[in-house]
Formats: C-alpha cells, sequence, structure tokens
C-alpha cells in the first residue's frame, strides 16, 4: 500500500528519486515494471505493472466509436509508458509526460494505495486549496459516516 505524500525534485534529465521507503515496495509488486501515464487531472500515474494491467484492459473493452472513451483510451492508454527505476532508484519522466503535468523542478509523489500520482507543485497545492474550498460539502456520496 502506497501512501504519503513527498515533495521531491526532478533532476537535469528529468528523472525523480523514489523515496527509499517506497522503492523496494515497488521493485517487489511489479519485479521492477512500471508503467507511467496521464490523468485527466493534468498529473501523472506510476503503477505497478501488475496493478496497472486490469485497468488498461477495462478501458481497451470500451467502444472506439464512443467519444468518451475514445479520449480516455488516448489518454490513458495512448501516454503509458514501461519504465523502470535505475540502479539508483530513479525513474525517467518522459519529455512529453513531463510537459504533460506541467511538471518543473518540484514535484510531489503522493500515494494512492496501489499506485501514486506525480504533481507539479503548482498542481499539487491547487488540489490542495480544492479540498479546502469544498467545506462541509467534503465527502463524496458514500462516505457520508466516514469517521477520523
Amino acid at each position: 500500500m502506497f501512501q504519503g505524500a513527498a515533495a521531491l525534485s526532478l533532476d537535469a534529465k528529468g528523472r525523480l528519486a523514489i523515496p527509499a521507503r517506497h522503492r523496494e515496495a515497488l521493485a517487489s509488486a511489479a519485479s521492477g515494471r512500471l508503467v507511467l501515464t496521464a490523468h485527466p487531472h493534468r498529473c501523472l500515474l506510476l503503477y505497478p505493472e501488475p496493478a496497472w494491467e486490469p485497468i488498461r484492459d477495462k478501458v481497451l473493452e470500451a467502444s472506439s466509436f464512443n467519444r468518451q472513451a475514445a479520449a480516455i483510451k488516448r489518454l490513458l492508454v495512448g501516454n503509458a509508458r514501461e519504465e523502470s527505476m535505475d540502479a539508483a532508484g530513479r525513474l525517467l519522466i518522459a519529455p512529453e509526460l513531463r510537459q504533460f503535468a506541467q511538471l518543473e523542478k518540484q514535484v510531489w509523489l503522493v500515494g494512492q494505495g496501489s499506485h501514486f500520482e506525480i504533481w507539479s507543485d503548482v498542481g499539487w497545492q491547487k488540489q490542495q486549496e480544492a479540498v479546502f474550498a469544498l467545506g462541509d460539502q467534503f465527502l463524496p456520496p458514500g462516505l457520508e459516516d466516514l469517521a477520523l
């Protein structure tokens, strides 16, 4: 289970050093095989390959004649890239994906259970502000009785 948010820096080559606490879990969950793709909220998704495959397969089942299905296929599957960490635990983020998510020097790696989101610093701050702006309408249907 991947959880927690970490502010990290991309190096000059566009590599992201995965925090040590997540490296082994990512490597063992996927035998080193990772998938990086775009998300409609303008962040990136980082999945161990076995967790990505059922999502990819479900998306690909949808009809290409349906405009929404075709759009989500283009976004998720069309941008998907198989990647692996190097010996130093760094992940290369392709220039196209860096541009899509508007990633610059500082980025956020945000655990989402089975995968991570990778946000630009500006994008992550906007997400945080959007949560606070919800006020009393914070919890979506199905989580109204959540107690912390």
